[in-house]
This record gives structure tokens, sequence and C-alpha cells, in this order.
């Protein structure tokens, strides 16, 4: 970025006060230095960059060290390039200093060491989101600024005090946030840090430990919350940093993942995993929706995800008999306390399949030490062992590497097998859950396939550890041939040759990173934080499958139970108690500002007639344009109208699967517009969507994705 030549500001002739140099010129001022800033900024940290990526890559620490290094400063590098002045958010004036603090999305200083820019997350920028007129938090007055294209079009001024309305033209608060609230949509959530409110604020700021739920209904608020809240939370909290286990956020569905996948970039963090429960198990791209509502409720419970434990430990007993292992210089006796000894090697919690290799190894060393005989080296003996088909083939019999996949399908597949792992299930219920193709996977079926890939652990790397182990025995014996060959060359035995009879130098000789190893789950956790969105539709069992991956039980549990499409008939605390959570906070939001009053007041009344006690929100303006209501075959025509009036924004079609999306117009089913928003939403039969809860769920789901207008069309 070059040095400031024209005006950061660009403002329209209707607000050609505010362009008064009285009231911006200390602001020029500033961006002049920011803009300075930013240029020596991004050509520093080029620099490093280029140093860093051309520097030897070390081994081990000094190599992961260098790669999150890159990684820091790309994206920095990222963040500064992709914003420019508009990294800046607005101004605060505290009430007993008159030099305004400008607050940024990322803080930034210049080459003197002066603070240009404060980080929107650190403590000292609070009072820029938190300030009310309740509760000035110290200001005397506050500016925010609205970017267009990299240039200002708009700011507004808040003042707290008497002193404070001196040099101000904005003194309508919240005439410009209003205003915004009806702007058009994207296919993309837009930008809203430099509007974030004090009730959403102080919630993005409370603390990590335990679980904080955000209830709150329709356009409060609660995904931008969860998203701001990731950010703040790993630039705040240590506890929680990458190499601690970082941040995992789930959003309910794939459409939603790419609405809000501009978010944390923006906000300079990258190093959130983003996923849906789906993509938590290999299976959940393809798994179906579970027909049968009986069959689901059966799977949804917590005690469903029990039984994989029982399941697993059926394949984990050693033989109670013992056994003679033969090998080329004498009969080894391996009796059943030596298997059980074997058995027990493992420390508790480890992985089945892991646990495998362990025993075996442990196998190996108790024959080896109970050979007696000296004429033959321990190494020819191991490879004896492990040829040993009788040993081998008792050892698979009793403790077999197992597929998770092959585990559960088993538990549809026989019945004595479900029996047995889950014995609280009635005979008639055991009958329901069996099924002809054991492995037709279900949504249903995702937390046990889970809970089975992590009793067991993958069958493949203990595979790949094994082949890796076998490669590096290899290339030891190959290199020890070599300094052999040198050592043999050597005349008289002295000098650096010599070095070649230490064995660390023989081991140092060779590369096991350079060697194949075992890719890493990146969903597989731990995590030290879970942000979950959308959190009241989790059954019991999706539940165990994200407290698998937090052992911290640090989560931001972000939800409105008025809108769960199966009921929630209890407290949050209760739900939570219940699936194994404890030190629960709750964060209520309560104005609605996305959705007009025309919308609401429409919208209000279906969900009230089946969830009396829904915590409808307040919204906070009104867009002027009623609720239309007509025929399906006004369809074309009012998109072809309202696509004629609005150069800009996004439309939904909601409830028709025949309808064919363009790029401004989408088209979904009630379930999965959750969470998303559009300024035109067009219900085609709404009242076919469902009877009882879930029916009058996705009608006031998808009837509050609308923020400036509604159409509802009819067949009959």
């Amino acid at each position: 970025m070059s040095p400031l030549t024209t005006s950061a500001f660009d403002l329209p002739d209707h607000l050609s006060p505010k362009a008064d140099p009285a009231l911006i010129a200390g602001d020029e001022v500033h961006f002049a230095a920011i803009a300075e800033s930013l240029e020596q900024s991004i050509a520093e940290l080029s620099d490093r960059l280029d140093a860093e990526r051309k520097a030897p890559g070390g081994k081990g620490r000094q190599a992961l060290d260098r790669d999150l290094e890159i990684h820091r400063l790309t994206a920095r590098l990222r963040a500064l390039r992709r914003f420019g002045l508009d990294l800046c958010l607005g101004h605060m004036v505290s009430a007993d200093n008159a030099e305004p603090v400008y607050v940024g999305r990322l803080g930034l200083t210049d080459s003197t060491g002066c603070r240009l820019l404060l980080d929107w997350r650190s403590p000292a920028a609070e009072p820029f989101f938190g300030a009310t007129h309740g509760n000035p938090m110290g200001l005397a007055s506050r500016r925010r600024y609205r970017w267009t294209r990299g240039r200002i079009s708009d700011y507004w001024d808040e003042v707290f005090t008497s002193d404070g309305l001196v040099g101000h033209a904005a003194l309508d608060d919240q005439s410009a946030f209003i205003a915004s609230l009806g702007s058009s949509r994207s296919p993309r959530m837009r930008d809203v840090l430099g509007t974030i409110q004090a009730d959403q604020d102080a919630i993005i700021r409370a603390g990590s430990r335990g679980a904080l739920v955000v209830d709150g209904g329709p356009g409060t608020g609660k995904t931008v919350v969860a998203l701001h809240r990731s950010a703040y939370l790993l630039y705040s909290d240590p506890r929680l940093g990458h190499r601690r286990g970082g941040v995992l956020f789930v959003g309910p569905h794939q459409p939603y993942l790419a609405y809000v996948a501009d978010v944390l970039p923006s906000l300079g963090e990258e190093g959130v995993q983003t996923c849906t429960l789906r993509d938590l198990v290999t299976e959940g791209a393809a798994a179906a929706i579970e027909t049968d509502p009986d069959v689901a409720r059966l799977k949804s419970s917590a005690d469903m995800v029990k039984a994989i434990e029982p399941a697993v430990r059926f394949y984990e007993n050693p033989p109670t008999k013992g056994m003679t292992v033969t090998t080329h210089w004498s009969d080894i006796w391996l009796s059943a306390d030596d298997w059980a000894e074997a058995f027990e090697a493992p420390e508790p919690g480890t992985p089945h399949n892991e646990a495998r290799d362990q025993i075996w190894e442990e196998l190996l060393t108790i024959l080896m030490d109970k050979h007696d005989e000296d004429d033959v080296s321990p190494d020819l003996l191991r490879k004896s062992l492990l040829r040993n088909r009788e040993l081998l083939t008792t050892f698979n019999r009793a403790w077999p590497l197992i597929e998770a996949a092959d585990l559960v399908g088993d538990l549809w597949s026989v019945p004595a097998y479900l029996r047995m792992c889950a014995p609280w299930l009635s005979p008639d219920e055991v009958r329901r859950l069996q099924r002809a193709d054991a492995q037709a996977w279900t949504v249903s079926d995702l937390p046990l396939l889970d809970a089975a890939r992590q009793r067991l652990g993958d069958p493949e790397a203990s595979r790949r550890r094994r082949w890796h182990a076998a490669s590096v025995a290899a290339e030891r014996e190959r290199m020890a041939q070599v300094v052999d060959n040198l050592l043999e060359a050597d005349d008289d035995g002295e000098g650096v040759v010599t070095m070649l009879h230490g064995q660390d130098l023989k081991e140092a000789l060779v590369d096991d990173a350079a060697l194949p190893g075992a890719d890493q789950d990146q969903l597989a956790g731990p995590f030290a934080h879970i942000v979950v969105d959308e959190a009241q539709e989790l059954t019991d069992a999706e539940w165990q499958m994200l407290l698998l991956r937090c052992p911290s039980r640090s989560f931001t549990i972000v939800g409105d139970r008025a809108q769960a499409r199966h009921g929630f008939t209890e407290s949050w605390q209760e739900r939570l108690e219940r699936i194994g959570l404890d030190r629960i906070n709750l964060a209520s939001l309560s104005i609605n500002y996305r959705t007009p009053e025309e919308i609401m007041a429409e919208a209000e009344p279906v969900i009230l007639a089946a969830l009396p006690d829904a915590n409808v929100p307040t919204s906070i303006r009104s867009s002027g344009v009623p609720v239309v209501h007509g025929s399906v075959s006004d369809l074309g025509s009012i998109l072809d109208t309202w696509l004629a009036a609005h150069a800009d924004g996004t439309a939904c079609v909601i409830g028709d699967p025949t309808f064919q999306a363009t790029s401004r117009v989408r088209a979904l089913t009630p379930e999965l517009s959750k969470g998303l928003e559009f300024d035109l939403v067009v219900l085609i039969d709404p009242e076919e969507f469902g009877e009882g809860i879930e029916g009058a769920v996705d009608r006031y789901v998808a009837m509050t994705r609308a923020t400036q207008q509604l159409v509802i069309l009819t067949s009959s």
C-alpha cells in the first residue's frame, strides 16, 4: 500500500455536513499515519517471511516452531493486505482524555512504537463495544465507521457526556446502525465487527471455563457472537492456544459453513477448525436420515453409545490355556498367566488397536526372557517369533484388529451381540434395530461409529506404525552395513571413521521423519474449547461425540430451544447436566436485530401456538414492507420483479424442491436454511412443512430468515 494520497472519506452528497474538516481532520491525519505504517509493516513482514522460508527446516521442535512462525506471519500478512485502512473500526474518547483511541481488527504501531490501532480483542478496547448510555464505561464519545470499497461512506457518533457533544455531527446514535441492519445480504455473511452491540460483546468476552450457553431467538446475533467469541478466546486465553488444542467450531450444515467462511479470516484468525457433526465421522458425508422415528430415538440416547465399550471388550480376552511356542532353537512355554500379564501391558484408555501393538511387544518380551539358550542373538530370536504362525493366529483371535464400521454393523445384524452389549433393550427394540444392510449408515449411526473409532483407534494407523517401524529397522540395518564397510576400508583404524563405532551416531544416521508415517485426523481432538451453533438440535448421543473431543469441558453452546425441530422440553441446565457437563452459565440475547417487525408479527403466533413458552425476541426495526400472501403461480413474477428492483442482495425459495437456484436466488429446505439470512424469502406451501412441533419450528425458522421481505405462497 502506498502512503495515503486521497481522503479516506467518500461521503455521499446528502452527508456533506459530516465532511466538515472540523469533524474529520483528526481522522485524516491518523489514517495517513496508518497507511504509512501498513506499508512499512507489509514490507517488513514479507522480508521476515522470505527469510523464514529460506532458513533450514531443522528437526523436531525446531521444525515445528519454524512452521508455526511461517503460519503466523502468513496469516498477519494476509490480514493486512486484505483490509488496508478499513482495519480501523472507529475511535473512542475517554471522559478524562481528549485524545481519541482508534480500535482495529488487529493491533498496529508505527516505527516509534506509538499505538495506531488497538486490537478489538484487547481489554482496553472493551468500552468501544460495551459502552451504553446507562453504563458509559468511562467514555465521553464513540465514533464508528462504515466502509465501502476501502473508503468511509458514513460514520456516526455516540455521545455519553455533555462534554462529548463538541465536534460531533451524528447525534442520532442508532440511525446508521439501524440502517445497516437492512442493507443487502450477500452469499457470505457480511462483516459486522464494527457494529457489535453491548449485549453481544459482553458474551463474546466472557471467560472460557466451563460451559457458556448463549440462548437467543432468531436474529439476535447468536452466530455473530459464536464466531467472534472463537477469535476472542484464542487471542485472550493462553489456555486455548493452538499448542494447547485450539478451538473447534461446529455448525449445523454445509451451507451454513459456506455462509460464515469469511468471518474468522476477516478477524485475523485462521486457526479455528470448522466442521459439522457429519464431518467428524468418515461415513457422515453419505449418511442418510433415519426414516424410522423409533429407531432414531433409540440410537439418540447416550446409553446406546455406552454399548460400544462392552462391544469392544468382547474382543479383548486373553487365552485361558497355555501353549508351546516353537523356535529354531528351543520350545518356550507361554502360560495363561503370561497371556494375562501381556494383556495388562497397555495403559488405561489406550485405544484397542494401539493396545494390540503394546500387548504384542510385551508377549515378545516375555517369550525372549524365557528363552534360556545363549547361542542365538536377540534379533534372530525376535525375527523367529514374529514369523511364528501359531502364535500369531492365537494372538489375532484373542485381540484382533477391528474396524469401527464392522463393530457397529455387527450390532445391527447379530441380535445376540446387541443384546449382550445393550441389555436394557427389550426384545422388540433389538429386533427393530436390526436391518438387512448392516452398513447402510444413517445420521443416527454416526455417534456410535465415532465412539467405536475413538475406542478402537484406527487399524490402518496401527498397520502404518508397524510398517514404519519395519522401515526404520531395515534402514538401520542397511546403515549398519554401510558403517561396517567403511570401518573395514579404514587402514589405520583411527580418525573420524572410528566415530562410526558409536551406537548413538549409527542411530543418528537414520532419519525417522523421512520415512513413511501416519496421517493425523485434524478433527479427532482433543480440543481446548468447542463452540457449537444451533446446539438445540443435538441428541444426547451426538453430544458424546463432542465431549470425547473436549476433556476440559470448555464449551460455548449457542442455540434457541424454540428452534429445536424435535422439541426441547427441558431447561438448558437440565439437558447439559444430563449429558455430562457441569459449571454451566447461561447468557440470553433478546433483541432481534435481523427480522423486521412486520415479519415477526406473523412468525410469532406460528411458534407460540406450538410452544407457548418460546423465547421470541423483540425486533428493533421496521422495514415498512408488509408480508405478502399469494399463489404459487406468482413465484416467477415475484422473483423477476424483486430482481429488477434490487441490483444487490440475495433471495431464497424455501419448500420447493423443483425450483432451480440461480446466482442470487437460493433453493433450500427449511432445515438447511437454519442459521442463514436473505433479503427476500419466499415460502412455498409452508403448511406442508409438517405437523406438530417439527412443522411449526420449520415454518418459524423459514419465516425469520428474511431481513427485508417475506412472501408466502400456497398452491390452493
